[in-house]
């Protein structure tokens, strides 16, 4: 199956949609118990294989976005309560609420509250993860030094604005976890690595520019 592939498979009371542009093979949708997904069968995906409750929670899972539903009650996925950004150990930075990302596509319904941005700087699909890191050698545990200035409320728009070979800038209500889970960082406004290179990760600290990061 190729990565690059959408593919629609249609149930009698909900559709799910499957993005390759975006999947990095995290395998939530594969290894969740029941007959929703199931490797090597024809189709892959069958929505009538289960509940419309269990589609819309496993496909909620999918954390890069690349798998989205179509619930013909009109029960749209909504944005959860709390934003937050998990820095995965040695991989991407996971985001998940209400996202306003720059440089998504119309058609990439799923980064609407669930991505993975790739934040080791080798990505060929920035600012989206392409599972680059893993032949880069990127290495990054995911601790979380700083604790920020706090937060007064939580949920929100989140606007993911990409400054040009530069940082990821997160403007809006935001919790940081560490690669540990543990909740690190929480505040309203995050500058965050995107070239790998940072010695203050996941913040900028400017490398970029010593390294001449592109992107």
């Amino acid at each position: 199956m190729s990565d690059k592939q959408q593919l629609d498979f249609a149930g009698r009371e909900i559709d799910v949609h499957f993005d390759g542009r975006l999947c990095i093979h995290i395998g939530e949708c594969g290894y969740a118990k029941g007959d929703l997904f199931v490797g090597g069968r024809e189709p892959w995906c069958d929505p009538d294989a289960a509940t419309t409750a269990e589609v819309r929670e496993i496909v909620e899972r999918c954390p890069s976005g690349a798998l989205t539903y179509q619930d013909k009650s009109g029960v749209p996925e909504t944005a959860p309560a709390e934003n937050v950004a998990m820095v995965a150990s040695n991989g991407p930075l996971y985001l998940t609420g209400d996202l306003d990302i720059q440089g998504a596509a119309e058609d990439m319904p799923g980064v609407r509250f669930r991505a993975a941005l790739c934040r080791c700087g080798a990505s060929q699909n920035k600012p989206f993860c392409d599972n680059s890191h893993v032949e880069a050698g990127f290495v990054d545990a995911g601790a979380v030094g700083d604790r920020g200035a706090g937060l007064t409320a939580t949920g929100g728009s989140l606007k993911v604005e990409l400054r040009p070979d530069g940082p990821m800038v997160l403007s809006g209500n935001l919790s940081i976890r560490a690669g540990s889970g543990r909740l690190a960082w929480q505040g309203e406004k995050a500058f965050l690595c995107r070239c790998g290179a940072s010695n203050n990760k996941p913040f900028c600290d400017g490398m970029h520019k010593k390294i001449g990061f592109k992107g």
